[in-house]
């Protein structure tokens, strides 16, 4: 096995979920009215839609002044988004007196093995995975700490998700390569 300086798999995060408390009671049909970039169809769903093209996100906002803000490629666009769309709110007279309570949901990640993976033969080799490829065409591989699941398909490409931290993609992803080497599949 490789050592640690050894790990060089690049992961891209591609989506930052994060929740946010404002602390305000929101009035979502005069927001909708309002402000452009939002859509509210209440009949269908609770929360109204609040699309920014920058940082490119869409934020889920609903009455009690909960927000959800998913599409960041970063948690640092996702708290900017939830700053601009705090600060639209009062620019349209909400107050909003209190700092947003944030908080990291899920990160998502992808990257490449550069292997070709026999997933058929992968699911009766690894621990902790599955595979129904009648329903979706990865296999499933859970690690336990960090706590997240890796998709992985037989092209070799992977998808990290439930990850709250870039160390949460990495650790997993490293610990998706040790056990693919202990099974003799050689990476990189």
């Amino acid at each position: 096995m490789k050592d640690d300086d050894d790990f060089h798999i690049e992961a891209t995060i591609v989506n930052v979920v994060v929740s946010a408390d404002i602390h305000a009671d929101l009035d979502l049909n005069t927001i909708t009215a309002r402000i452009e970039s939002t859509e509210f169809e209440p009949e269908q769903f609770p929360g109204l839609v609040y699309k920014l093209k920058e940082p490119k996100t869409s934020t889920l906002v609903f009455s009690t002044g909960k927000l959800i803000c998913t599409g960041a490629k970063s948690v640092d666009n996702a708290e900017k988004a939830i700053l601009i769309i705090i600060d639209n709110l009062r620019k349209i007279g909400f107050e909003i007196n209190q700092k947003p309570d944030l908080k990291l949901q899920n990160m998502v990640a992808t990257a490449n093995l550069a292997v070709e993976l026999d997933l058929e033969t992968l699911v009766f080799e690894l621990d902790n995975c599955e595979y129904e490829p009648e329903q979706f065409p990865g296999l499933v591989y859970r690690v336990k700490v960090p706590k997240v699941a890796i998709l992985i398909f037989n092209t070799g490409r992977i998808v990290c998700a439930g990850a709250k931290s870039k160390e949460d993609v990495d650790n997993g992803i490293k610990k998706l390569i040790e056990e693919l080497e202990n099974i003799g599949i050689e990476i990189r």
